[in-house]
């Protein structure tokens, strides 16, 4: 299990305004060809950021010199709609980028990203316009975001957010979907003994059963 915490992430913040940019144009289809996630991060927004050529393109704003440190993607609505490809998120994060912020994103890409402990901020659209602006500039202000008082500041921008506990929690004690249920472990057992105990004939009935299938 990750054995990482992150209460807080500062880093440089990249304006990326496009609304509805899908999981094919953050991991076009080419990069999804390997047995491993190693090397994603070519892949991340690679139409985008490179032409025809494979130069990148000036316009593009990971390759503007003021955000190419990036950790922090400042994103248009409905970031990530699209196709279920986890490799978008495993791009991302491969990238360098820790946290999106947007005011929607696609349902599935959602999941994927906060179980990969990649973190997503939902804010209302005019504050991420606002945070938006206070990013696009040659000297961007650093964007904190922090799951202790569940704030987002950049400049003389803050607004807060919101996210499940259960999520917060995975995030504040760099827990994975599996090791937030292994906090349970104690009232799991608590749950399987009172039901052996009142099902005795249920206990084990996989094992017995393929043991007497063995036997035939």
């Amino acid at each position: 299990m990750p054995d990482t915490t992150l209460a807080r992430i500062d880093a440089i913040g990249a304006p990326l305004p496009m609304p509805n940019l899908d999981t094919d144009q953050i991991m076009p289809k080419q990069f999804l060809r390997i047995i491993d996630k190693a090397g994603l991060d070519r892949g991340l927004f690679h139409d985008l950021r490179f032409d025809e050529t494979g130069e990148p393109r000036p316009g593009f704003v990971l390759n503007q010199p003021a955000y190419r440190e990036a950790g922090i993607l400042v994103a248009g609505p409905n970031f990530g709609c699209g196709s279920s490809r986890e490799h978008a998120v495993w791009g991302l994060q491969q990238y360098g980028i820790r946290a999106v912020i947007a005011a929607s994103f696609g349902e599935i890409f959602y999941s994927n990203a906060i179980n990969n402990r990649l973190l997503l901020v939902v804010l209302p659209q005019a504050e991420v316009d606002r945070l938006m602006d206070a990013v696009s500039c040659e000297a961007p202000p650093r964007i904190a975001i922090d799951l202790q008082s569940m704030t987002v500041s950049a400049g003389k921008f803050s607004a807060a957010f919101e996210l499940s506990e259960r999520h917060r929690r995975m995030f504040v004690q760099g827990l994975d979907v599996i090791g937030l249920t292994l906090t349970q472990q104690a009232q799991i057992d608590d749950f399987a003994r009172r039901h052996h105990s009142a099902q005795p004939w249920l206990h084990e009935m996989a094992a017995k059963t393929m043991a007497r299938l063995a036997g035939h």
